[in-house]
């Protein structure tokens, strides 16, 4: 017999279906993972539903039973499934890779803009050794240097404001002001065209 799925209509029937799959899991600073989930999908809500419902379910194919089918079948939008996978690892696939790849999807890169801002924040990392704090933040500089500019800067501020100020100062020094290309949504249009959230 078949788990019966819930049935998802609204941000907030996804926000309850990533609380229930993320239930548990801590991450590497010992804060409930459905903080991490949370604080992408705020950074996103500037961009209507659709990014915040792929901000909160963003890691759960990765890291929870829960398969892009699964998610389909429940009622979630095939557009914010297809985001979700977008941003989600894949065997075999070196992190670089990954990154670059993101970048050829306007709206799961203003999604990883915001996973990586929330990675990022000093609070968080002060709270892990010297050594991997070093790492993760080399990690995470290289990314955005990728992301950033695959995105308009109006967007990115939009996003780091709210999940990360802290960057609002390389995002100055980084993007200089203008967008290297047209993602296609921006926060100003009606809408888009163990476990660690330290992982990436």
């Amino acid at each position: 017999m078949h788990e019966e799925l819930p049935t998802v209509t609204s941000v907030d029937d996804v926000r309850a279906l990533a609380e229930l799959a993320h239930a548990g899991q801590v991450d590497k600073i010992g804060t409930a993972y459905f903080a991490h989930v949370q604080a992408v999908a705020a950074g996103l809500a500037p961009f209507g539903d659709d990014l915040v419902m792929a901000g909160l379910l963003h890691d759960v194919v990765e890291d929870t039973d829960w398969t892009a089918e699964r998610l389909l079948a429940a009622g979630v939008p095939g557009r914010v499934v297809a985001i979700v996978e977008a941003v989600t690892n894949q065997d075999g696939v070196p992190y670089e890779d990954k990154i670059r790849r993101i970048t050829r999807d306007p709206l799961a890169t203003l999604v990883k803009i915001a996973d990586n801002a929330h990675n990022s924040r000093p609070d968080r990392a002060a709270q892990l050794p010297a050594a991997k704090r070093d790492r993760l933040a080399a990690k995470y500089r290289a990314a955005r240097a990728e992301l950033w500019p695959a995105a308009h800067r109006s967007d990115i501020e939009a996003i780091v404001r709210i999940v990360n100020p802290a960057l609002l100062t390389e995002l100055g020094e980084h993007v200089a002001g203008a967008p290297a290309t047209d993602p296609g949504t921006s926060a100003g249009s009606a809408g888009p065209a163990s476990v660690t959230s330290q992982k990436g």
